[in-house]
């Protein structure tokens, strides 16, 4: 009963009336979870390759969902921005994210170089990102030039690069479209970070512009639709592509009995 009277107030303190942040985070490791059940049931229909896919889209919301429930209470108990949870959680799943591009063009010759650059490129912008934003913080304006320059090698590679040459090259309507909504996603809703970014106190080019909570606000929100809609794109792609194969195998399989 005492463990039950104890436990009580701690559960009930987890968020404060009023906390908008605070209720973001509930949100988002709610949505994340939900997501990664919705992926992780959904690999079983799908095949082959895009097995692996779905497998990473389920890894990267189920990744966030733990780092975010650690965020919401570390938020709860300190009322301060979790920095290191988030940049454990980015160093893991944006990597995974720049590897669904690799992964979906794969069957129209992407080779280990492109995977390699995209991971490259996004564990370069989050270790210099995180410096920046910890270690070297009245410098944060360098380092955040520093961390961009990964960033623009991402987006050189899915609009300009060899990722964008495969796409186009592939003649496949279905995987232009997601590929460029993938693209889309890196271009617009990636765009969050840098600002947030720009808004840390006293060395931030937008300091005192942008409210250090409000920036928490985006980043969840930017997080939960930018990670479990990377994973529909891929989902979307996916069951398309499975349709389309099974298709053609039923197809094959009337003309043989008709033969």
């Amino acid at each position: 009963m005492d463990v039950l009277v104890n436990l009580k107030p701690m559960l009930l303190a987890q968020l404060q009336s009023g906390d908008y942040v605070g209720f973001t985070f509930f949100i988002g490791s709610m949505a994340m979870a939900a997501a990664t059940v919705f992926f992780f049931f959904q690999f079983s229909q799908v095949q082959g390759k895009w097995k692996d896919s779905m497998l990473v889209s389920g890894l990267i919301t189920f990744i966030a969902a733990v780092h975010y429930f650690y965020m919401r209470d570390f938020w709860a108990t300190n009322q301060a921005s979790p920095t290191e949870f988030r940049y454990i959680d980015w160093i893991l799943t944006v990597p995974l994210m720049c590897v669904e591009f690799y992964l979906i063009l794969r069957a129209f010759g992407a080779k280990q170089g492109l995977l390699w650059r995209m991971i490259f490129y996004s564990v370069w912008m989050l270790v210099t990102g995180y410096l920046g934003e910890t270690v070297f913080r009245d410098q944060s304006p360098l380092w955040g030039f520093i961390s961009t320059l990964g960033y623009a090698g991402i987006l050189y590679e899915v609009w300009l690069g060899s990722a964008k040459r495969l796409s186009r090259n592939s003649n496949d309507p279905k995987l232009q479209r997601a590929f460029s909504t993938l693209a889309w996603f890196v271009l617009v809703g990636w765009a969050i970070y840098p600002i947030g970014y720009m808004a840390i106190p006293e060395s931030g080019w937008l300091a005192g512009v942008l409210d250090v909570r409000s920036m928490d606000l985006i980043y969840n929100i930017g997080d939960a639709v930018n990670k479990i809609g990377f994973g529909l794109v891929i989902y979307s792609l996916a069951v398309g592509k499975t349709a389309e194969v099974e298709g053609i195998s039923a197809e094959a399989g009337a003309r043989e009995r008709v033969g």
